[in-house]
């Protein structure tokens, strides 16, 4: 009796950890990408994942965060999978709880860093955190127009409107991938901190493998699999 609690205590206890799980993924285009995937995401984790050009990473993480639906297999987000909800649920999920960093910075150019993240406070009610602004080392050109600050100031302005929502998770694709290696950390040491004080969960696409590392778990994908290097 004592042993049959103690699982279903363990079983309710992952439940309430599990962000997002993804079963039996496959993907393809005119060639397989990859089959058969599972990955679990928990509160407060972080996970890279690391392959060679071409391998499938920013498909996969497409998929993860709702942007491609697979060919085969389930993603679910509290209780739900996501393919299978409404279309508009679906939206409300990728505006509220899913943040999506993309290589390319989408900010509203003509207009100032601080206006790009007043837009993100009146979609999701939350105020600017300054404290975040001064982690990622842009607090000083918060005045400026988007087209005055340099490559890596609009980079680290993009993340900072993605998490002034708030979200659950942050799907991240070469957040760093046009920074030098200490503003690289630096933004890095910030998505950290995020998903630790917020309760969220991360999943980091990346080629640079000693950001990799930092995750709490890491893979990579190659032959159609993910494998587990960490």
């Amino acid at each position: 009796m004592s042993e049959t609690k103690n699982i279903e205590a363990l079983i309710t206890t992952d439940a309430r950890t599990t962000l997002l799980e993804a079963k039996k993924l496959s993907h393809n285009f005119d060639y397989e990408l990859f089959e058969n995937i599972n990955l679990i995401l928990e509160k407060q984790q972080s996970i890279a994942i690391i392959g060679m050009s071409g391998s499938g990473k920013s498909t996969l993480l497409n998929i993860l965060s709702s942007l491609l639906e697979p060919k085969n297999g389930e993603i679910t987000f509290e209780n739900n999978d996501i393919y299978k909800i409404k279309k508009k649920k679906l939206l409300n999920i990728r505006r509220k709880d899913f943040g999506i960093i993309f290589q390319a910075h989408y900010l509203f150019r003509g207009f100032s860093a601080n206006d790009n993240l007043e837009i993100a406070t009146l979609l999701s009610g939350n105020e600017i955190d300054k404290n975040l602004l001064k982690k990622l080392n842009i607090d000083f050109v918060i005045n400026q127009g988007v087209g005055e600050l340099s490559g890596g100031q609009q980079q680290r302005l993009s993340i900072a409107r993605v998490l002034t929502k708030k979200p659950k998770i942050i799907f991240a694709d070469e957040p760093t991938g046009n920074l030098d290696k200490d503003t690289a950390q630096i933004v890095l040491d910030a998505l950290h901190d995020y998903i630790r004080e917020n309760d969220a969960g991360m999943i980091l696409v990346t080629h640079e493998n000693d950001l990799a590392m930092q995750c709490d778990k890491v893979y990579r994908l190659t032959n159609l699999q993910l494998e587990e290097i960490k």
